[in-house]
């Protein structure tokens, strides 16, 4: 006897749109495309192999995240980082952490092994001096915390705060020496307050890591 075979999911393609919103970005947070460069939607309308609407639909959607000015019948600015942004990002970031990070003592024990897998991919990453892996690992560890606290407003407001320091945090990793070893010990540091009984601990690693990832992009502007 035969049985029917389950129907297959396509993957789904995603739009003209879509494809230019996620090029575009990209190069922005890996500084292919620089703060204070100009880009035309000819430029990425060609990149991307879309017509103009579509890269016009993407442009509007990173200006509406903050990373660039658009200028009629001139194309884009990439928003170059100012020092206030780095002091407003960080605050911000501060107070999503550290409230995410009061909400998820009571599941630190769920928590702590979830946060570890993404460590242990942060020094694999180093190790192979892989930046990119190393950063979205890192990204991925702050937003476990974030998540776990279950309020899906804050989870979508951190996604675009971490999105703006992407840009500054790929400076910090390329250019301050020691700082990725820094980064992975305080990780550490966090997972070892985890495992203790102290929750004014762990808020206070949390907080530390904040403060000494913005003297290093401080430090670097």
């Amino acid at each position: 006897m035969t049985h029917p075979r389950a129907p297959q999911q396509r993957a789904t393609v995603p739009s003209a749109a879509e494809r230019a919103y996620r090029h575009l970005k990209r190069g922005i947070l890996e500084q292919v495309y620089p703060g204070g460069m100009l880009v035309s939607e000819g430029e990425i309308a060609e990149a991307t192999q879309v017509s103009r609407t579509p890269v016009r639909e993407a442009l509007l959607r990173l200006e509406a995240e903050g990373l660039v000015a658009l200028y009629p019948k001139r194309g884009a600015l990439i928003r170059p980082v100012s020092a206030r942004e780095i002091t407003d990002v960080i605050e911000a970031r501060r107070l999503v952490e550290l409230h995410a990070a009061e909400r998820v003592w009571p599941q630190r024990h769920t928590l702590r092994p979830v946060l570890a897998g993404w460590l242990d991919r942060m020094r694999t990453a180093h190790a192979a001096g892989d930046l990119r892996a190393l950063m979205e690992a890192d990204r991925a560890f702050h937003a476990g915390v974030v998540e776990a606290a279950g309020n899906e407003i804050l989870a979508e407001l951190y996604h675009r705060l971490r999105d703006r320091q992407l840009r500054m945090g790929e400076a910090s990793f390329r250019l301050s020496p020691g700082w990725a070893e820094v980064a992975l010990t305080e990780h550490a540091g966090q997972l070892a307050a985890l495992d203790g009984d102290d929750p004014q601990h762990w808020l206070d690693t949390v907080g530390a890591h904040i403060d000494n990832a913005a003297t290093v992009l401080r430090t670097l502007r």
